[in-house]
């Protein structure tokens, strides 16, 4: 599974996605490959959470745990195997093979994993995330495309992404060359941009075209006017950690204040234009999970891995009765 935002932010409040979406069928074998040879070596029966990084390239291993992870039930839902079951059997003793579990499961289907934050009760907490975990909950998407997976995910989680209207942009300098093809992806959409000076300079020398406006610091009417005032509809503004401005924590407190959806990343942003693209392209809609699984059973990508021990085949007949066997579960 594939984490939207990058190493830095805690695993349990960054936004995940399965199967991954982004990464090359090669570094996919790399990362089975390295991931069978730390089980094997380690000699871990059951359940393991690997964290893998990718940087230029290369993959790197941040840790390795011996044991299930907070995301195992999500990736059971997403494929429709019991994996906490399943692992705890073998770790009694039983085989993958006479549990029914004996080739991966890829589904076609795209389930999006997205924290659920507190800061609504904490007046004082800034929401910009970090290597600290602030998430409490965590809600879920599926669609078979990414974009509506995503916007799925973010309506469960209490915002709905706007189709039209005006984007707030303040990105710190080490972000702005990324934001550019995001910033021009929204401004292709029909989306107003307005931006603090520093962010709009920059997007002007890109050939974007945005409006400049105050920081808090710097007079009114300034940004949180704006979104008082109902204004902006989406506010992307990143920083680095706790060295985040005082003008910064202001525009994301008015943002959560005001019900405004927003995010702290780059990565983040990048995931909320294509969920927008996607709304404004697609008519989504809601299916129960025995529709997607079905899908992929008859697809043959799925076999039957429920927990339950496959029964047996009994030795050849004496003269006693055989009685029918209870089915085993946890």
């Amino acid at each position: 599974m594939e984490h939207i935002e990058e190493a830095g932010i805690h695993s349990g409040d960054s936004a995940c996605v399965l199967p991954p979406f982004s990464f090359s069928a090669e570094l996919l074998k790399t990362i089975e490959k390295q991931t069978r040879m730390l089980a094997r070596e380690l000699g871990v029966v059951g359940l393991m959470n690997i964290q893998y990084a990718v940087k230029g390239g290369v993959l790197y291993c941040l840790e390795v745990n011996p044991r299930a992870s907070r995301t195992v039930p999500f990736v059971s839902k997403a494929i429709g195997v019991p994996l906490a079951k399943l692992a705890t059997k073998v770790m009694l003793g039983k085989s993958l093979r006479e549990l029914g579990f004996t080739q991966k499961i890829v589904p076609r289907h795209i389930s999006v994993k997205e924290s659920v934050f507190p800061f609504n009760r904490f007046p004082n907490a800034d929401i910009i995330l970090g290597p600290e975990m602030k998430s409490t909950g965590e809600v879920m998407g599926i669609d078979r495309s990414f974009g509506i997976a995503f916007a799925k995910s973010q309506m469960a989680a209490g915002f709905d992404l706007p189709r039209a209207g005006t984007v707030f942009i303040s990105v710190h300098d080490i972000h702005k060359e990324k934001m550019v093809p995001i910033a021009r992806d929204l401004r292709e959409m029909g989306f107003r941009l307005l931006a603090t000076r520093g962010t709009a300079a920059y997007l002007k020398a890109a050939g974007i075209p945005s409006e400049a406006i105050c920081k808090v610091s710097e007079g009114r009417p300034h940004v949180v006017d704006f979104i008082k005032n109902g204004d902006i509809h989406l506010v992307i503004n990143t920083g680095i950690g706790r060295r985040s401005s005082l003008d910064a924590y202001h525009i994301r407190r008015g943002a959560l204040t005001y019900n405004i959806p927003y995010t702290t990343t780059i990565a983040g942003a990048r995931a909320v234009s294509e969920a927008i693209a996607a709304l404004r392209k697609e008519q989504w809609q809601v299916s129960p999970l025995q529709e997607y699984y079905a899908e992929e059973q008859a697809s043959g990508i799925r076999r039957q891995a429920s927990g339950r021990d496959r029964k047996k085949k009994q030795p050849a007949a004496s003269s006693r009765r055989q009685g029918k066997g209870k089915k085993a579960g946890i």
